[in-house]
């Protein structure tokens, strides 16, 4: 069995407890117009130009968007890690993209890591079929659970799809006792909104089982490079990126309603 991943990113702190291995995961059936991965949408390995300048010569050629691996050669490259993994209570973690999109691949890479004791989280957009999310669970110690936007609306409108799956999938999972911790992206006039911020707050304090906390994710400009390289438009590239301090009072109002929160 294989998979398809586009990236490895190693000492990572922002995608789980401790100091971790990220492996991102190709393929998405979400199309967020504010993606930070726009590589990693494409479930099918790609090809994107890269320009060097030298002096005042410029040099173009073309290179593989993700590759193909097995869950025994994604071991080798966790393994390198163990020794910092082990030291600051980190793990690894599976991004993307979207996870469960390769869930039989994921699974039984995931059953790998625990069998070596290795932590393991799973950062997924929820937007999947239940008994994906069931076969996963079972070898997940952390989800890393993204919410973007509560009217439905809204949510088709600038992802593609409805959230009511998403929503379903969550309060479904949080029901087994599931160790879940929810991600919202802080995108300017879209996510981070104060009706938006109202409704999330509402929908997280009134859950029957409580999550574990909320990770709020300031907007960064920086996969603009991304989007020039794969020659597709980008319509936030005019958008400058938040600072924590952007997000200081909503980080209060949550706290404020008893959530535990980190600004990212």
């Amino acid at each position: 069995m294989t998979g398809t991943i586009f990236d490895i990113k190693r000492f990572t702190v922002h995608d789980g407890p401790g100091v971790r291995v990220t492996a991102f995961l190709k393929g998405c059936p979400l199309a967020c117009k504010w993606c930070h991965n726009p590589e990693g949408v494409d479930p099918a390995v790609g090809v994107a130009s890269k320009t060097v300048r030298v002096g005042s010569t410029t040099f173009t050629s073309n290179e593989s968007v993700g590759y193909e691996i097995t869950p025994d050669a994604l071991m080798c490259e966790f393994r390198k890690e163990k020794i910092f993994m082990d030291e600051s209570g980190g793990g690894v973690t599976f991004s993307g993209g979207e996870p469960l999109m390769q869930t039989a691949f994921l699974v039984e890479t995931l059953a790998l890591c625990k069998k070596e004791k290795i932590h393991t989280a799973v950062d997924t957009s929820g937007f999947a079929a239940w008994d994906d999310v069931e076969a996963v669970r079972n070898f997940t110690d952390l989800f890393l659970y993204d919410l973007k936007i509560m009217d439905d609306a809204l949510h088709k409108n600038y992802t593609g799809v409805s959230n009511r799956l998403i929503l379903e999938n969550l309060v479904c999972l949080l029901k087994t006792g599931a160790r879940v911790r929810i991600r919202i992206p802080m995108i300017p006039g879209v996510t981070f909104t104060g009706e938006n911020m109202e409704q999330t707050l509402a929908f997280l304090t009134e859950l029957p089982f409580p999550v574990e906390g909320v990770d709020l994710l300031p907007y960064h400009n920086t996969a603009t490079h991304k989007y020039k390289r794969l020659r597709i438009a980008n319509p936030f590239e005019e958008m400058k990126s938040l600072s924590k301090n952007d997000l200081s009072a909503t980080k209060q109002r949550f706290e404020a309603a008893g959530l535990n929160i980190i600004n990212n």
